[in-house]
């Protein structure tokens, strides 16, 4: 493996119900734990390139308080002495997603495709067309959930040639009306970490409405989720 992690990750806002959502992969370990953030009914962003998890929570803070998607990258930038080493992006509740890939980024496998409610953002790729892959796949499945399309989008990036290191680890993150996540799905540590990611939710995305009724209305709460054990 090389010596520099790589990474590709799409945010996205669901036109039909206002959910936000992330997904990411890399071929580093616990990508969840760094780079893909969210705060209900503010924001989703990722800081990502030698990754700086502060400027995540920056974005989100400048959002909460009225800043543009635009505004909130460019302010977590002006906020850093280091934002040529850095990779960002953020889409909020409205309006475009907004992208930012510093100078130090080899601009070699840098792949950026912004879309009207969604932005994939890379570096160290195969080459561009994996964000272009990515957003396609995103943008052909405007009727499916929210999280089912961040999964075929990492899907369609791998299979467009993904990185030139093995993928290690990935994440999926999905907000909506609750103050909590809607779906928080991690792969730390995998061979193949889009397969497993692709296999989690896959069990999880059947019974997340059935854990939000657990929270909301335990009395009238099934108890036992579609495809998943009490818990």
């Amino acid at each position: 493996m090389g010596g520099e992690p790589l990474t590709y990750s799409i945010i996205a806002r669901c036109e039909r119900t206002g959910q936000l959502g992330i997904a990411v992969s890399t071929s580093d370990v616990a990508v969840g734990a760094r780079v893909p953030w969210i705060r209900t009914g503010v924001g989703a962003v990722v800081t990502q390139h030698r990754t700086d998890p502060r400027l995540g929570l920056r974005m989100l803070d400048l959002m909460h308080h009225g800043a543009t998607a635009g505004d909130a990258v460019a302010g977590a930038r002006a906020s850093t002495p280091d934002a040529a080493w850095r990779q960002l992006a953020a889409i909020g509740l409205s309006g475009p997603a907004a992208v930012w890939t510093g100078d130090e980024v080899a601009p070699d496998g840098v792949s950026v495709v912004v879309g009207k409610d969604h932005a994939v953002v890379g570096n160290i790729l195969a080459g561009s067309h994996v964000g272009i892959a990515a957003s396609e796949a995103f943008a052909e499945t405007a009727a499916t959930p929210l999280g089912e399309r961040l999964v075929r989008a990492l899907e369609a990036g791998l299979s467009a040639g993904g990185e030139p290191d093995p993928l290690r680890s990935a994440s999926l993150k999905v907000h909506g009306d609750q103050n909590f996540p809607l779906v928080d799905l991690r792969v730390d540590d995998h061979a193949e970490p889009v397969a497993e990611l692709r296999r989690l939710w896959e069990l999880y995305g059947p019974a997340m409405d059935e854990y939000v009724r657990r929270a909301l209305m335990p009395t009238t709460a099934r108890g036992v989720a579609p495809g998943a054990e009490d818990s």
